[in-house]
């Protein structure tokens, strides 16, 4: 780790230490009389101090080391200085995403048995109406007003807790920092295990692989990557947002904040990448203190990065980064370079190309398949070009998901020299120049008769035509007789019972059904087209690609169901449910409008 320390809360120290005045977070807090925002803030010296009280008083309440404890708190003052507390304490803090949905949220709290429980009002209520961790969370701390169910508030502990130096906990580099719940975007939520190590290999391959400096200034629109701003050195500004629905945040907000705090930084979903792009696009505004934008969630769209280039300064690009919860950073693609070159090979069907690895970071293809991989052998990797399982070793790695065995051995390949590799869950491949292109989701790949199908190749093709926003390819599986049967996303299944099915039964023959989402108003041009034409459209463009010559089914969808962390990844499981239900029974081959 070249020296740096493991628990990440000894940045905050360090920074409190060397620049004690250095604005350290800034959270909107409303709006002043004369409309403009206004902000609350800590400089450096006030968080690490804030969060040496709250550690001091976690401690006196029995949230002590490895105590696993639920933070359901809003992006905040607050939730800069209980997280940074929780570390320096030692705390396991239990994240998870409200987006998840209710009963997704049930499961993950249960699954990992919190002794604790820190939150706003609103998710106590929600706690206890819901039974959520009913029988293991025995101690309880409200974030603002107290109502009826007892313990802790926020507030009185700080009030109560003794002045001083809180001593940072000097972890194991094994020992659990965090567990931190996938967002279930693209299957089960899981809890993924997150030791200090890993935690603090994060912020070293941030650091150096975007070269961020100490002083900057980050307009930070997603939490998790907001907590990482101080441990840079990098002020984290909040903006007024709702950040577990990105895609509805108001562009003049985030504009305002970028403006008033001459942001360096942003690191944002493709869906805002969009939302500003158009903005400022539309009033001819520029982002002049922007030194790099980080868009990460899944790939922006091509006429997004165009937009979104023509509003930064020379010289500066988006940088498109993949990874995922369990591995990050992995990847990542400068704009220009996909504008000048990679979009044209996507629209042919290449692929998206997400780049170089990063430094540190061993990137493999290994043969596509659904069992788990017990030992890691040279001999499993592919040549440069053939399509495979996206596989990943480095630093930034995490070792397991929280009590799910199973998934754990599906996920992770173990080495001989205590090293593991961590499948994506992502098919693609390398190109003679060594970068590397994904193909999508293993688990969204159609099986048909004639061989498979992988959805980016698929759907960029079709993606092109000037009537069509975004699409989608799914799987309808067929019986033998040729009737519809279970779609391929198996949406009832829920925990390590639905891993265990998703790997180990046979991948039935498929019907490749290409969903639709129209441009709104006709096409992008605003010439207008029918259903009827469009079809004949898009079918011709699929009989002039090799590789989706065996398309002859579309649906329209009137909006596609996305993810609420990025608003970015479609949910493909939800799309086959619906296009199995559009689908009478008979062999297919035929094309269907939207309800």
């Amino acid at each position: 780790m070249s020296g740096d320390p493991v628990n990440v809360a000894a940045f905050l120290a360090a920074l409190a230490e060397s620049q004690p005045d250095a604005l350290a977070v800034a959270v909107a807090d409303g709006r002043n009389p004369d409309g403009t925002a206004r902000y609350a803030e800590l400089t450096s010296l006030e968080l690490h101090r804030r969060s040496d009280r709250i550690a001091h008083a976690l401690v006196g309440i029995g949230i002590g080391p490895g105590v696993r404890t639920v933070l359901m708190v809003k992006p905040s003052l607050d939730f800069f200085a209980l997280t940074f507390a929780m570390l320096k304490v030692g705390v396991v803090p239990v994240m998870v995403d409200p987006g998840m949905g209710i009963k997704n949220l049930g499961e993950c709290l249960s699954e990992a048995e919190p002794e604790a429980f820190i939150g706003i009002p609103k998710a106590h209520v929600a706690r206890i109406v819901l039974r959520w961790a009913r029988s293991t969370v025995r101690t309880k701390v409200t974030v603002g007003r107290r109502l009826f169910w007892g313990g802790h508030t926020l507030r009185k502990l700080e009030a109560d807790a003794p002045e001083g130096p809180f001593p940072l906990l000097d972890p194991d580099p094994e020992q659990t920092a965090a567990i931190l719940f996938t967002s279930g975007s693209t299957g089960v939520p899981k809890g993924v295990v997150t030791p200090f190590r890993v935690f603090a290999a994060q912020v070293k391959a941030l650091r150096e692989v975007y070269g961020i400096r100490p002083g900057e200034r980050d307009l930070a629109t997603f939490p998790l990557f907001a907590l990482f701003g101080p441990a840079l050195g990098m002020a984290s500004v909040v903006p007024d947002m709702d950040a577990s629905r990105p895609a509805e945040a108001d562009p003049q907000c985030l504009y305002e904040a970028f403006r008033d705090y001459e942001c360096t930084n942003l690191f944002a979903s493709p869906a805002l990448i969009d939302k500003l792009g158009r903005h400022c696009t539309d009033q001819g505004l520029e982002l002049t203190s922007l030194r790099r934008a980080i868009s990460a969630g899944a790939p922006a769209s091509d006429p997004a990065l165009e937009r979104f280039q023509r509003c930064l300064p020379d010289g500066i690009e988006v940088l498109n980064s993949y990874g995922a919860t369990e591995s990050l950073p992995v990847a990542f693609l400068g704009s220009r370079t996909i504008l000048r070159e990679t979009r044209q090979l996507t629209d042919q069907g290449r692929g998206v190309c997400v780049g170089h690895p990063t430094p540190g970071m061993d990137v493999r293809i290994v043969p596509i398949h659904d069992e788990p991989i017990d030992s890691w052998t040279e001999n499993l990797a592919l040549p440069d070009g053939e399509i495979g399982e996206i596989v990943v070793r480095g630093a930034v790695v995490t070792p397991s998901y929280y009590k799910r065995p199973e998934a754990t051995k599906l996920a992770k390949i173990p080495t001989e020299n205590g090293d593991i590799w961590h499948r994506m869950g992502d098919v693609g491949y390398f190109d003679e120049q060594g970068r590397l292109w994904m193909c999508g989701r293993k688990g969204h790949r159609v099986e048909t008769a004639a061989g498979t199908l992988y959805t980016l190749p698929c759907e960029a093709v079709f993606n092109t035509h000037l009537a069509v926003r975004r699409s989608a390819l799914v799987a309808v599986e067929t019986t033998g007789d040729g009737a519809t049967g279970h779609g391929a996303s198996r949406a009832g299944a829920s925990g390590d019972q639905a891993t265990r099915d998703e790997a180990s039964r046979d991948r039935a023959i498929a019907e490749p059904v290409l969903c639709v989402e129209r441009v709104r108003g006709g096409t992008k041009n605003g010439a207008a087209v029918d259903n009827s034409q469009l079809t004949k459209e898009l079918l011709e463009i699929a009989r002039a690609h090799e590789h989706t010559r065996q398309i002859r089914t579309v649906l329209y969808h009137p909006s596609f169901p996305m993810d609420v962390r990025h608003n970015a990844k479609i949910f493909r499981e939800k799309l086959a449910v619906w296009a199995r239900s559009r689908l009478p029974s008979g062999p297919a081959s035929h094309t269907g409008d939207h309800p």
